[in-house]
């Protein structure tokens, strides 16, 4: 059943790919990253977000598990849409 909800996350994020997000991942420890930047591309286990730092561009991979642990928030600004929630 947790690698069903594991595949609708990632379906969900496959229908965003090439758009732009808004991204939250907690860091642990009080730290919360948030950037906004273009999700890349998806693979079977992780997800990749291109986001523009100041000096060079970065890459952040994140795994579907994060999203169902509510470890990573993906969310499309223009539209206030949550990505990857699942109601379990």
């Amino acid at each position: 059943m947790a690698n069903n909800i594991l595949q609708e996350i990632k379906s969900d994020l496959d229908s965003w790919v090439g758009k732009k997000v808004r991204l939250k991942a907690n860091k642990g420890r009080r730290k919360v990253l948030q950037k906004d930047g273009i999700l890349e591309k998806t693979y079977p286990n992780i997800f990749v977000v291109m986001v523009d730092e100041e000096e060079y561009p970065r890459r952040l991979s994140f795994s579907y598990a994060d999203i169902l642990t509510e470890t990573v928030e993906i969310m499309v600004p223009e539209q206030k849409i949550r990505i990857g929630c699942v109601n379990v």
